[in-house]
């Protein structure tokens, strides 16, 4: 649990979860910039990805690295123009209940309001709130490959997670 994606993936990959119902949207190639806020999370994060349109699934939580997700519902629909995100899903000894809405392009930006609800709570919470606000900046910085995840402000590297989620108040 010491890296920034699996933080972004435990409250958000349950609400991008895949579902044969959609193709989910690709994110144009090069450089996003990433803004996740919550009233769980002083301050907010931001960080930047390296996307490469051929190979990207923004519904994919699978991932090396990342803690393995197993979802009973995983539904992603077209609501008008809109995407609503729902599923239920089994991490970190919790139930995960999620509901995410997108909206935007996501060839240069979109925005994800997302509600998730835990059962049992998960690192001392029982619900969390987030908004994620995404923006396209450009070609991904030479060297960089896709995937490749960053934070502006921050040594190389990921932050340490235990440490964040340490900072994060306990909900009773």
């Amino acid at each position: 649990m010491r890296s920034f994606v699996f933080f972004v993936v435990l409250f958000v990959a349950p609400t991008v979860a895949s579902a044969a119902s959609m193709d989910a949207p690709k994110r144009k190639s090069g450089l996003w910039e990433i803004k996740m806020s919550s009233p769980q999370m002083q301050g907010g994060h931001i960080m930047q990805q390296c996307v490469d349109q051929k190979s990207d699934d923004l519904t994919s939580g699978d991932k090396p690295g990342r803690e393995k997700v197993s979802c009973a519902k995983n539904e992603v629909r077209k609501e008008g123009d809109r995407i609503v995100s729902e599923s239920v899903c089994k991490m970190n000894g919790s139930t995960a209940t999620t509901r995410a809405v997108f909206n935007g392009r996501f060839d240069s930006d979109y925005k994800a309001d997302i509600k998730s609800t835990f059962e049992p709570s998960m690192h001392g919470m029982r619900e969390s709130s987030s908004t994620m606000e995404a923006r396209w900046l450009g070609p991904c910085r030479p060297g960089q490959k896709h995937g490749d995840v960053t934070m502006p402000g921050m040594p190389e590297g990921m932050p340490n997670m235990e440490e964040l989620m340490k900072k994060m108040p306990k909900q009773k």
